[in-house]
């Protein structure tokens, strides 16, 4: 009995290892085995499959997959006072990858877990800022790492009010959240990815969306 596929895992979860067995879009793809490697928190499986190149010879090949869920993220911003607001929290896979003290800028973002994305997004909102958001605006849902990751990002922008003073920190505190609360200037956010004090991907491309569509001047 292992826990994840014929028992459940410490999230409830079983029949793990069937995620992409009997897969069919693909005619040159053939899913041969998924055999799942852990079920902590996330998921990650290692799946064999049988790949026809361009020449018609089939080769077998194996990836691992990560599995966490898809998430959404949102571009906070004030059009009439030109400026956005991002979260500043440690980020441990970044620290022990070179990122000088693991403290990244970033737009507010989280998992669906079970909500839709426009639902998350008002939620990580409110969670890590302290913002309620107007209507938000759909504007792409990328692959994040699609070579080992199954992660989609849905990503929106939405209008905040920043008649209001901004709380300066935010999060769940029993989820271990500890969020600085950022307001910026758009251009000084421009500014900040060009140095590469903006290093987060989500963030650099909704900011990059945002002038590309002159969202705020």
């Amino acid at each position: 009995m292992t826990a994840g596929i014929d028992t459940p895992d410490r999230r409830g979860r079983t029949g793990l290892d069937r995620q992409g067995r009997g897969l069919d879009g693909n005619p040159d793809v053939r899913i041969v085995d998924v055999e799942l490697l852990s079920s902590d928190w996330y998921v990650l499986r290692k799946t064999t499959f049988d790949y026809r190149g361009p020449d018609g010879t089939w080769t077998r090949q194996q990836r691992e997959t990560y599995d966490r869920g898809d998430g959404a993220a949102v571009l906070l911003y004030d059009a009439g006072r030109g400026t956005v607001v991002l979260t500043r929290q440690f980020r441990l896979p970044a620290y022990v990858n070179g990122h000088p003290d693991g403290m990244l800028l970033e737009v507010p973002a989280g998992l669906l877990d079970g909500d839709a994305p426009e639902e998350a997004i008002r939620r990580e909102a409110a969670e890590e800022t302290g913002l309620a958001i107007g209507e938000p605006q759909r504007v792409f849902a990328p692959y994040m790492s699609p070579g080992s990751v199954t992660e989609r990002l849905h990503c929106f922008a939405a209008p905040y009010d920043g008649s209001s003073p901004l709380a300066d920190r935010a999060g769940v505190a029993e989820e271990g959240e500890d969020i600085a609360v950022v307001e910026l200037p758009f251009a000084k956010a421009l500014s900040m990815v060009r140095t590469g004090e903006i290093a987060d991907a989500k963030t650099v491309m909704l900011l990059q969306w945002a002038a590309l569509e002159g969202l705020l001047k």
